[in-house]
């Protein structure tokens, strides 16, 4: 299955260029961890069979988009139990998922046939609807995923939807896999001033019994960066792109090495924002968007839909590419921040998706 929703578009790479660049990886990666519920007193989710062809109602929604983020989720939510490989970063389909493309609207655009994939679980005896989306604000637009979620909303009837995946960073001084998680999306919009982005935002207020309990931190997995991994990353990347950089002019400040444990930063429930938008954008150590907790592709439009019907929502979102180097042309900036995502995006997922069940479950 080709995912349409790729990450590197958020620094206006082309699809072209995007598969060139998918080939960024990392030596001797670890697995993820098996997830050690018990240690912070919750069972495993439990897995229900998934009915086909509709929508089963469900407490809460959890949405995610791009294949490393759907792999995270899949691990934590489904497949605990054991470790998971860091070549599933990339696997299209899993066990248990069903393909929902019911009500499909007319005139919709070639190639896109299909809302997403969904599959049940139980969280503390509670229903929760998984939704990997193939609906996004890039493709096929906004309106087709305004749509999509007023579908989840009429059809599920959740209490809460939550968004969780990889985003580009905004304040220069986050490492990767840092966790941001808010209640807010403004809709970044070409050509008219910051001041007059629209801003959504609600009170919805994740749990945080778990997340600041002693033992959560077991759970958590620290992004395996290494400096010579970053080493070996620069040159490919280099030889790639007919370039002379050096990892410190690439990776500002050291933020590409993960910190010892991943900062989940709760900020739901008031009025901190990240900051959506569908074209060419990147966080830089300039401190351009420093006042929004990250830079992604969806969130905001999530929040105008449910806003409609004043669905309670959220977005749990790490940094699985921290801010660029401001020095550097706008298209190398990209170009590493795709590397950097495809390298360690399914590490960072990891965590962003057991904040997502801490703050459920």
């Amino acid at each position: 299955m080709t995912d349409r929703h790729n990450p590197k578009a958020r620094f206006g790479v082309t699809l072209q260029e995007a598969s060139a660049a998918s080939s960024f990886a990392i030596a001797d990666a670890p697995p993820l961890p098996p997830v050690n519920f018990a240690a912070v007193g919750r069972a495993a989710p439990v897995l229900p069979v998934t009915p086909t062809g509709q929508l089963p109602k469900a407490t809460a929604v959890i949405i995610t988009w791009a294949e490393a983020e759907w792999a995270a989720v899949q691990h934590v939510f489904c497949a605990g139990g054991s470790s998971m490989p860091y070549s599933d970063r990339s696997r299209g389909t899993w066990p248990g998922w069903q393909e929902y493309s019911s009500n499909m609207p007319a005139g919709a655009p070639a190639g896109w046939t299909y809302w997403g994939y969904y599959r049940l679980v139980e969280i503390g005896g509670r229903a929760v609807l998984l939704f990997k989306s193939n609906t996004h604000l890039d493709f096929p637009g906004a309106t087709y995923l305004g749509a999509l979620i007023d579908l989840l909303i009429q059809r599920v009837a959740p209490s809460v939807i939550l968004s969780t995946g990889t985003a580009g960073g905004a304040k220069p001084q986050d490492h990767i896999g840092t966790v941001r998680a808010v209640s807010a999306g403004t809709l970044y919009e070409t050509g008219e001033p910051q001041a007059d982005w629209p801003l959504y935002e609600n009170t919805w207020q994740g749990g945080d019994s778990i997340l600041t309990s002693a033992n959560f931190n077991q759970l958590l997995s620290p992004v395996p960066t290494q400096t010579s991994d970053l080493e070996a990353l620069c040159a490919q990347f280099n030889r790639q792109y007919g370039a002379s950089y050096s990892l410190s002019q690439l990776d500002p400040g050291g933020l590409n090495l993960g910190e010892a444990r991943s900062q989940i930063d709760n900020q739901t429930g008031g009025g901190t924002s990240l900051l959506t938008a569908s074209t060419f954008l990147v966080g830089s150590t300039a401190g351009t968007y420093q006042s929004y907790a990250c830079i992604e592709m969806d969130d905001a439009v999530i929040g105008k839909a449910c806003a409609a019907s004043r669905t309670p929502y959220g977005f749990v979102r790490n940094l699985s590419d921290p801010v660029q180097n401001a020095a550097l042309p706008p298209k190398i900036q990209g170009h590493w921040g795709s590397a950097i995502y495809d390298a360690y995006g399914f590490y960072t997922s990891y965590n962003s998706a057991l904040a997502a069940w801490a703050m459920l479950a």
